[in-house]
């Protein structure tokens, strides 16, 4: 399972999103595909975003149970705290 948000996307990401995956709210896209198509999913959010913001996040086998990824300007970052994926806040401008 995957899921992607997005805020001020671009129209031509938000075609390629809804080629892929259900739109079950505006911005909001799931979807079952294999790393693969993820990855291809993932290479298109990169080179499209342009001046809007996304998280793509996707079922794993880590502690949390899932995995996720940022693009675009966002304020909220992941890291990496001793093997766990966190989030951080960058301070507004």
């Amino acid at each position: 399972m995957m899921m992607v948000v997005t805020n001020n996307a671009p129209p031509r990401l938000r075609g390629r999103l809804a080629v892929w995956l259900l739109e079950v709210s505006a911005g909001v896209y799931v979807g079952a595909y294999s790393t693969r198509t993820r990855d291809m999913i993932r290479d298109q959010i990169a080179e499209l975003i342009a001046g809007g913001d996304a998280v793509l996040a996707w079922t794993a086998s880590t502690d949390a149970g899932f995995d996720f990824e940022t693009f675009g300007t966002r304020r909220r970052i992941p890291i990496d705290f001793d093997g766990l994926k966190l989030v951080a806040f960058l301070p507004s401008a």
